[in-house]
Formats: structure tokens, C-alpha cells, sequence
């Protein structure tokens, strides 16, 4: 771990690799899990905004999910989250074909909104766990991601440079220029780990 800013950032991120690999996985993130993608408040106040322009993208199911429970939700851990369909899709999930795809980011990539999709959406495998004085950012290991590891590391793509467009969406560009400061360090003068 090492700070950078207000922020605490695993060096699994800089280290590990990893690449969406959505013809292996199917989108398994957006319908697997016991809760809706994380949110933060600036978002529900997004989602319920554009929720009249991506509604038509959404599945009849996801609809019936949002209008009964609203375009947000609180959790059991009381953090906001999107809604899910019977505690399994994600509520704003889309299917092409096999493969679940997110419905807000089918508006956005339209040009109908300008938001693409939840920043922890955007930034996965990259979890924010915000604190009063700091930010934790970690890489999240799911076994449902073990494709995207593998193609990772085939494509040698860490995982800071597959989520570089959220994380400087989330902490802004000087924040990863820093970033990429110390990946640069890191690969020159590796640390050895203790075991």
C-alpha cells in the first residue's frame, strides 16, 4: 500500500493485470453478487434524471424492479446501490445475446445522456471505499474474473492502465499522472515482498 493524495492504493493495481474479457464471462459482474453496483449520492441524484431516457433500453423486468423500488436503493450496509432484479441482475443490465450488458451506457454510447455509467461500474476491478480522511483503493479478486486475468496477462495490461478513463474520471488526471510516477518507480526498483 502506499499513499498518493487523500487516497491509500493496494499495489495490486499497478502489479496485477487484468482485461474485460466479455466473450468469456458474459458480463457475469452486472448479474452475479448479493448487491447492486455502489453509488454515491451525486449518482442517485444522475440516475433519477436519466432514468425517463434509458428506460426504453431497459428489460421489462428491470423496469418493474425500478419502478417498485426506485432508480436507487439503500442496502442492508446502508450504502447506496442500484436496485436488483429478484437479488440477482442488476436492474439497469441489458442483454445481447448471452452476454449482460449495462442499459445506461447503451444511452450514452447513443449520445442520449452524458453520463456512461456508475463510476464503480466504470472502475471495476477497482473498488473506492471512501473515509473521512482518506480513500482506499483496492483490486477486488472475484473468481468470475479469472478470464479477464488471464487476458491481462496475455495482453500485459495492469490493472491501473485498464481502468485509467474511470480512475481519472474518480480522482482526475494529476492524481494519475502520479499514479503512473509510481508504477514507473515500482517497475525499476521493485520492493521486495515479505512472505
Amino acid at each position: 500500500m502506499f499513499q498518493l493524495g487523500k487516497t491509500i492504493v493496494s499495489e495490486d493495481i499497478l502489479e496485477k493485470e487484468f482485461v474485460c474479457n466479455l466473450s468469456a464471462c458474459k458480463g457475469g459482474c452486472c448479474i452475479g453478487g448479493d448487491a447492486g453496483a455502489p453509488l454515491n449520492e451525486e449518482e442517485t441524484r444522475v440516475l433519477e434524471a436519466v432514468y425517463p431516457v434509458i428506460k426504453p433500453f431497459l428489460r421489462p423486468e428491470g423496469v418493474a424492479a425500478i419502478e417498485a423500488q426506485g432508480t436507487w436503493v439503500t442496502g442492508t450496509d446502508g450504502d447506496l446501490e442500484t436496485p436488483l432484479i429478484d437479488n440477482k441482475d442488476c436492474a439497469y443490465v441489458i442483454f445481447d445475446g448471452k452476454t449482460a450488458l449495462c442499459g445506461i451506457e447503451q444511452a450514452y454510447n447513443q449520445g442520449l445522456i452524458s453520463w456512461k455509467k456508475p463510476v464503480s461500474c466504470h472502475l471495476y476491478p477497482v473498488r473506492v471505499k471512501d473515509f473521512s480522511e482518506f480513500a482506499a483503493v483496492n483490486y477486488d479478486r472475484w473468481d468470475i474474473c479469472s478470464d479477464a486475468c488471464t487476458l491481462g496477462k496475455e495482453l500485459e495490461v495492469p490493472v491501473y492502465k485498464f481502468v485509467k478513463e474511470a480512475l481519472i474520471r474518480r480522482f482526475g488526471e494529476d492524481w494519475y499522472a502520479e499514479l503512473e510516477k509510481v508504477a514507473a518507480e515500482l517497475k525499476q526498483n521493485p520492493v521486495p515482498r515479505r512472505r
